[in-house]
């Protein structure tokens, strides 16, 4: 079982708790292999089943946009200045780094050496993901139960997310930011109170799921834009309690 270490080797984590324990049910290779090309499992009610440990391929923590092109994140003026203030002081004020939530989309996300898997529970009123971050485990809920999004809810660091079906695809709506969360990592991408997040969740196989982001945040973006983050599954895998303590060691850190 392996050991990472993450922001300033304060935050530990394991990668991964009972490995290799067979999951049953799912559809397997002639050498025991999970076949990770079969079609998608269904539930009883006919949906896609989304039901499993994820992991994002790896540099969108870093960078939310690093598949975009320039003109395609149209930052105002003040938010263009604060990202590269960010940058120039290499994202040394990431609340983070303090064990607070990396708030939503990040929080879907892994880098390079940040592994940030998530687990979809998934039931026909409610999915629930839970996440094994670097600033201590949490969850979101996903209500399906046709309740709209709150008109002026108490800002939060996750938000409040209603979903919908889109044939295949879950639609999640999140909004309800205390606009103190980075959108990632290096580059410091802001959000604020009015944005707001719409993630489509879209299992192609058993092994893999697109989450197609969209950040609609007027104070900060001249436009929506949107990015695909590819995840994968972890088979025969689950997740394990995260902690963070940074926050012991705040007076020594820049």
């Amino acid at each position: 079982m392996k050991t990472g270490f993450c922001f300033f080797a304060l935050c530990a984590t394991l990668s991964a708790q009972w490995l290799n324990y067979r999951t049953p049910g799912v559809p397997r290779n002639a050498d025991g292999s999970v076949n990770l090309s079969a079609p998608p499992p269904k539930t009883p009610d006919g949906k896609p089943d989304l039901s499993g440990t994820w992991e994002s391929a790896p540099g969108y923590f870093q960078d939310l946009t690093k598949d975009l092109k320039p003109d395609e994140v149209v930052e105002h003026t003040w938010a263009k200045a604060l990202r590269a203030e960010r940058e120039g002081n290499l994202h040394s004020g990431d609340l983070l780094v303090q064990c607070l939530p990396p708030g939503v989309p990040r929080i879907d996300t892994s880098g390079e050496s940040m592994p940030h898997p998530f687990k979809i529970v998934q039931t026909p009123a409610l999915v629930v993901l839970l996440y094994e971050t670097s600033a201590n485990s949490t969850f979101r809920q996903v209500f399906l139960d046709g309740r709209p999004l709150p008109k002026d809810p108490q800002p939060t660091w996750l938000g409040y997310s209603v979903g919908r079906w889109d044939g295949n695809t879950l639609v999640v709506d999140t909004n309800g930011f205390n606009g103190r969360a980075w959108l990632d990592t290096d580059k410091g991408h802001p959000q604020t109170e009015e944005g707001r997040v719409t993630e489509r969740f879209t299992r192609r196989d058993f092994g893999h799921l697109e989450i197609q982001i969209t950040i609609d945040d007027p104070k900060a973006y001249a436009k929506p834009w949107r990015t695909t983050v590819p995840v994968h599954l972890l088979p025969d895998s689950d997740l394990i309690e995260t902690y963070c303590e940074n926050e012991k060691d705040l007076p020594h850190m820049k």
